[in-house]
């Protein structure tokens, strides 16, 4: 079953996304910051991560590009409630396979997940 980490400081999306993902018959675990991710992430590696990009303390593009200098190939899927273009452009340019705008669609959001894994499934092989 795939772990997917969600992390976004808002606790209620945090708990709305893990039990959406729950049942779409994912396991998940929230973080509250990008600091408890990545604190985590050695540990208990995920095979996807859903990160909010306005966060306080460490941003998602923060993550985003500190994921990316440690060589950590992870498939990530932005949500923001703030989509500007040149966001959208950094958060692609730095390795994120989606960027979607909150509220999030529940099935846009499965979709992008099932993509991420899939393509990083392919990578694999």
């Amino acid at each position: 079953m795939p772990f997917v980490a969600i992390v976004d400081d808002e606790e209620p999306v945090r708990k709305a996304l893990k039990r959406l993902l729950c049942a779409a018959g994912l396991e998940a675990q929230g973080y509250a910051s990008g600091a408890d991710f990545l604190d985590d992430a050695t540990k208990h590696r995920p095979d996807c991560v859903v990160l909010d990009l306005h966060m306080p303390g460490m941003s998602g593009l923060q993550v985003l590009r500190r994921l990316k200098a440690m060589h950590e190939p992870l498939p990530i899927v932005v949500i923001t409630a703030h989509d500007e273009a040149a966001s959208r452009e950094e958060c692609l340019a730095a390795g994120a396979k989606a960027y979607l705008r909150k509220p999030l669609e529940d099935r846009l959001l499965l979709n992008a997940i099932s993509a991420a894994l899939a393509a990083t499934a392919r990578a694999r092989r």
